[in-house]
């Protein structure tokens, strides 16, 4: 039997999705030698400083951190060599230069959340939802110079429910995806690695980044395209539109829970059919029955208490 390889981690990550793993590696008592998060960003009103959720989580375990602008800076590099780390682990970080990714004995090695070679890129849970896939799931594999094409190391995959939003398949894959992580570096402690090679298969779905633009609602499309792009996106970054109601200019809101109903009708799309208790919009092959909106400059809210105050004119519709 071989003997174990005594690993000096260094780990890379910085939101929320990051911090379940890093906290997975700390309670298997795995030797976290330096975490590398973003630098501080304003936030909220005030504009105030502040830390990523995988700083603040590092800062209570005491470990050092490293907050780098430039990963090709000649400071940064020398700090991460005098770290001495011989594993390191990214999830959810930034793209890494060559000279950084090659640096440790035992490679570095990444978190997806998808089952690669599908959806690489930016938002692999958004893109699955949205594009109405009923399984994905989470993969390690070793980086490579280009965007998560390297050999893969172990993947899990899930099932992804008929009404599952993106909110909570994050959460999902974010504790299968910590699991998958302490599975794989067991394997790199243990000298048991045996990677796959990407396949190179035609019809790879590409997970684009987020933008207000492929985030907008299009209500001439079929009720099952919009149903599934609204969950995709909600409760972030969410889906929106514009409503044309009495105002002179439409206004901008959010759609968060929805329902869809499958029914025939002549309304055309985006048609508002309101009544006391329930808003509906009119699409190809139904109706999506609104539970949640967010008005310019307010706070989301249910329906029903929008439909308290708020007056919807004969003739309004979503554009």
């Amino acid at each position: 039997m071989t003997e174990k390889r005594n690993l000096r981690i260094v780990f890379m990550g910085t939101p929320d999705f990051a911090v379940a793993t890093l906290k997975a590696l700390i309670n298997h008592n795995y030797n976290v030698v330096g975490v590398i998060t973003a630098p501080d960003r304003p936030a909220g009103r005030g504009q105030k400083l502040r830390a990523s959720a995988v700083k603040t989580f590092a800062l209570e375990q005491g470990l050092p951190i490293m907050q780098p602008t430039n990963l090709k800076a000649e400071s940064f590099l020398e700090e991460l060599k005098n770290v001495n780390a011989n594993l390191q682990i990214i999830v959810a970080f930034r793209m890494l230069p060559k000279v950084v990714w090659q640096m440790p004995e035992f490679g570095t090695f990444n978190l997806h959340a998808s089952l690669l070679p599908q959806y690489r890129g930016a938002a692999p849970i958004h893109w699955a939802i949205i594009n109405g896939e009923t399984k994905t799931g989470v993969t390690t594999f070793f980086i490579d110079e280009k965007i998560d094409t390297g050999a893969i190391i172990k993947s899990e995959e899930t099932v992804i429910g008929n009404a599952t939003t993106v909110g909570e398949l994050h959460d999902e894959l974010m504790h299968i995806g910590s699991t998958l992580v302490i599975k794989t570096v067991e394997q790199i402690e243990n000298n048991t690695v045996k990677t796959k090679v990407q396949s190179q298969t035609e019809d790879l779905k590409t997970a684009y980044k987020l933008n207000r633009d492929n985030c907008k609602i299009d209500w001439t499309l079929n009720i099952d395209t919009i149903y599934n792009k609204i969950r995709g996106l909600n409760p972030f970054p969410t889906a929106w539109c514009l409503l044309e109601n009495d105002e002179k200019k439409p206004l901008s809101v959010k759609i968060y829970g929805v329902e869809k109903i499958d029914e025939s009708h002549n309304f055309e799309a985006g048609k508002l059919i309101v009544t006391k208790d329930e808003l509906k919009v009119a699409c190809q092959g139904g109706y999506i029955k609104i539970l949640e909106i967010q008005l310019p400059g307010k706070r989301k809210m249910e329906v029903k208490s929008l439909l308290n105050g708020f007056k919807f004119s004969e003739g309004a519709k979503l554009l």
